[in-house]
């Protein structure tokens, strides 16, 4: 690696030459060459089960929520620099009678205000991640503690309350102690969680009292006086799955039972929580599995925008119906096979695809020769078999798919619009400016 430049000095540029007698081997030769060649298929030699389907007989949902968020770390000038992370997550909810008004080439921006009038919340929160320590403490206790603070600071406790409700199954008729965890003071597992409802309780081992938020697992990505980045992503992650349950558990719960099967929920992104995020991925799927033995389905997607998937379909979606518009669209379900053998190209796994972070199992759709993307959709229970999932067990999957045509936009490729007017609230990009948060920070006017 290369010395990076200074205040005083310059940085160390990299060799030009250092590559050259590489390039004398006959196989970097011949890769060469095959990468500069552009190669095409006339055929899908994945051999995608692609199906065209009707919609018609399914009623489309009426009513629509979406969630996005964004993050930014933020550097000072001096150094070291000083580094926070603003972390910013939306949730919104769109008329489907106003929605279908709109232009979706070119919409109205007065159009465009009138469905996000009063139809949005939004979380927000801030990091210390390098060389800052607070008068309260370190890094380490400082971050704990904003966690705690933050989560129950909007909408009235709301997307705390839904943290409770996952974590301890509160739509059973008992409600059960939290998952297992690591105490983040003495790093000893707490094996039988919290008790039901509780929002603190003392560490049986040291004794120190850890907090519900706690059991998420932040902690485990810090260091006493420091945290990557990857710290605010995941508790973008994490809000973005409280937030997206917070009208779920209300609709569970209103008088009038049939609005949460008459709704569709929309995140931005996979429905995956990876690492120690996914203790959470259990009480999720749960949940799914009871409402629709309950005949209550909860209809969700998650759009992948990019990846290894959304890379996948780029490549055969041409050999894909609809060739022309007016056709039916088609879709592809997924199964674990499909997906170790022909999107990872992996060899058989120790863990069967997806075992411990997927809540949702992938799913291609084509609507028309122009718009295509990859869909997330949950299943309840987890089957670890290869030929799972199949389009019957995919909860709530024709109504979605009536519903999606409705809300496609134009603006982008393959963009859904509650998605996009959620990300435009969300953004950290425009609002507030990143510049605007580092002006913040280093305190210019």
């Amino acid at each position: 690696m290369p010395y990076s430049g200074g205040e005083r000095l310059p940085g160390e540029a990299a060799s030009k030459l250092g590559h050259l007698a590489v390039v004398e081997s006959r196989w970097v030769q011949a890769l060469v060459k095959d990468f500069e060649r552009s190669v095409t298929t006339d055929m899908d030699v994945s051999k995608t089960p692609w199906t065209t389907f009707d919609a018609t007989g399914a009623a489309p949902l009426s009513r629509v929520w979406a969630v996005d968020g964004s993050f930014v770390p933020v550097q000072s000038q001096e150094r070291p620099p000083r580094e926070v992370a603003f972390v910013k997550t939306s949730l919104i909810t769109v008329d489907k009678v106003k929605l279908d008004t709109i232009d979706k080439d070119h919409p109205h921006p007065l159009h465009l205000r009138e469905i996000m009038a009063e139809s949005g919340l939004f979380h927000s929160t801030v990091f210390p991640l390098k060389n800052i320590r607070t008068s309260m403490g370190s890094n380490y206790d400082t971050i704990r503690h904003i966690i705690r603070d933050s989560i129950p600071a909007d909408a009235d406790r709301a997307f705390y309350e839904t943290l409770k409700w996952l974590a301890y199954q509160k739509w059973l008729p008992v409600p059960t102690r939290s998952p297992a965890f690591e105490c983040p003071c003495c790093g000893v597992k707490i094996d039988n969680g919290l008790p039901p409802d509780a929002d603190a309780a003392p560490c049986p081992h040291c004794k120190a009292e850890v907090f519900l938020t706690d059991m998420i697992g932040f902690h485990l990505d810090m260091g006493e006086d420091s945290a990557p980045d990857s710290l605010a992503s995941s508790y973008m992650l994490v809000m973005e799955h409280l937030m997206l349950f917070t009208p779920i558990r209300l609709c569970w719960d209103h008088t009038d039972k049939q609005m949460l099967s008459e709704t569709l929920f929309i995140k931005d992104g996979p429905l995956t929580l990876r690492s120690q995020y996914s203790k959470l991925v259990i009480p999720i799927r749960a949940f799914l599995q009871y409402a629709k033995t309950k005949g209550r389905p909860a209809h969700i997607i998650g759009q992948e925008k990019t990846g290894t998937f959304a890379d996948h379909l780029a490549s055969i979606v041409r050999f894909a119906p609809p060739d022309r518009r007016g056709e039916k669209p088609s879709c592809a379900v997924l199964s674990h096979e499909y997906v170790r053998r022909e999107v990872y190209r992996a060899p058989d796994l120790l863990n069967p695809y997806g075992m411990r972070t997927n809540w949702g199992e992938k799913l291609y759709l084509k609507i028309d020769p122009g718009t295509h993307m990859v869909l997330n959709v949950p299943t309840g229970d987890y089957d670890p078999a290869p030929t799972f999932p199949q389009e019957a067990d995919m909860i709530g999957l024709k109504r979605i798919l009536a519903t999606i045509p409705s809300l496609i936009s134009h603006k982008y490729e393959g963009a859904l619009f509650p998605i996009e007017l959620a990300n435009g609230i969300a953004s950290m990009s425009n609002y507030p400016s990143a510049k605007i948060l580092e002006r913040f920070l280093v305190g210019k006017k």
